[in-house]
């Protein structure tokens, strides 16, 4: 160990410098232990705040609908539909009620849209539901721009009374059609409380929502495109995503 002696200092004089120098590196030890602690501190404060908003996301309440297909209209109605014909069959079923209309496109395979309380609806949100209807639709899979989709009321829409006559998620429909033609393929996503919602496009419009991801059918994986509108919208749930996608190729214009 090597000591520096100012020999033109007394024994005391170099004691004490020795001193002062001693109390000011513990003192920097010691401010330096206390950030390590603060920091510490505020690791463990971030990680609490973390598996608290984890924790928060796991026992957050859902929704009946939101095991389907859904949205709501720019006037805020709920419209939901079947991603199978076992939730077609169970919407007709258990959520298709007296004052709801029924919208479906008129292509073999299509989901069943129930527009909630739809008989006081205006035109503009039942050309909503119809957007939605046209793209949930094998219109989507078959590559096509445009659909034609029907609705009817509650007591227009039956199930055969002879078990078995009909498959699960097909009924009998009766009486007066309303007919929606040329209906574009198109939807939107966007971000709406921190969760990305899958809209029409004319929903997207009604809402005045300025920045969107339009998306149509097109050469583009369905996998891709899911990937490509998480990434462009800040969004981490691939398989939320790819849920609320109709099935078929994808054009996406970020």
């Amino acid at each position: 160990m090597e000591i520096e002696i100012d020999l033109n200092k007394s024994a005391q004089e170099n004691a004490n410098d020795y001193f002062n120098r001693s109390k000011k590196a513990k003192r920097k030890a010691e401010g330096a232990e206390a950030a390590v602690g603060e920091l510490e501190e505020r690791r463990k404060n971030v990680e609490s705040t973390e598996q608290k908003k984890r924790a928060i996301r796991k026992i957050e309440k859902k929704e009946w609908y939101e095991k389907f297909n859904w949205f709501r209209t720019g006037s805020g109605m709920l419209a939901v539909g079947g991603r199978n014909a076992q939730q077609n069959e169970l919407i007709n079923s258990k959520y298709f009620e007296a004052n709801d209309l029924f919208f479906h496109a008129d292509v073999f395979g299509a989901s069943v849209i129930v527009l909630k309380d739809g008989v006081k609806s205006d035109k503009n949100a039942r050309e909503e539901v119809a957007q939605f209807a046209a793209c949930f639709s094998r219109a989507w899979e078959n590559g096509g721009s445009s659909a034609t989709v029907y609705s009817l009321k509650r007591e227009q829409i039956s199930k055969s009374k002879e078990k078995g006559s009909l498959g699960t998620g097909s009924f009998l429909m009766s009486g007066e059609r309303e007919w929606f033609r040329n209906v574009a393929l198109e939807l939107a996503a966007f971000v709406e409380n921190e969760k990305i919602r899958i809209v029409p496009m004319q929903t997207c419009v009604a809402l005045g929502v300025k920045s969107y991801i339009l998306l149509k059918p097109g050469n583009r994986k369905k996998s891709d495109a899911a990937k490509l509108i998480c990434s462009s919208l800040g969004f981490d749930d691939l398989d939320y995503v790819m849920q609320h996608l109709p099935a078929g190729g994808f054009s996406v214009k970020v």
